[in-house]
């Protein structure tokens, strides 16, 4: 073997560990999870919750929300609109919003929209966790 293939082909090696750097560099870099989701903030704390629909002729909540079928979100009658909890029933966690300020039922401390309560599959009033997001 010359000197200069020898050179040549440690070149050669050379690039192709440096392309096969950057490749793995890529791939670990895009495989990492990212997620857009807040991450959750402080204890878990136990409160009664049951479904709700707004009341009758009401076309917007007090935080100004439409509330359909749709929305995911909740009312409680202290927590400031838009401030965003998880809610956990039975495992299932959802994160959502305050969309309404409604006043609840006494001793039961959220409302939950129609489309929040499929989700977590809460019927009637349940005994809930939540917590808030950061």
């Amino acid at each position: 073997m010359t000197v200069g293939s020898a050179g040549t082909r440690a070149a050669t090696l050379a690039a192709v560990a440096l392309v096969a750097i950057a490749v793995a560099l890529a791939l670990s870099h895009h495989s990492t999870p990212t997620s857009a989701l807040p991450l959750p903030a402080g204890d878990w704390y136990t409160a009664l919750a049951a479904p709700y629909t707004p009341s009758k002729g009401r076309t917007k909540s007090a935080c100004g929300v439409t509330i359909d079928t749709k929305v995911v979100g909740v009312a409680h009658p202290v927590l400031p609109c838009g401030v965003k909890l998880y809610v956990e029933y039975k495992g299932k966690q959802v994160l959502t919003q305050v969309v309404d300020r409604a006043h609840t039922v006494p001793g039961r401390v959220f409302d939950l929209t129609e489309a929040l309560a499929r989700l977590l599959n809460v019927q009637g009033t349940q005994t809930i966790q939540w917590r808030f997001a950061r």
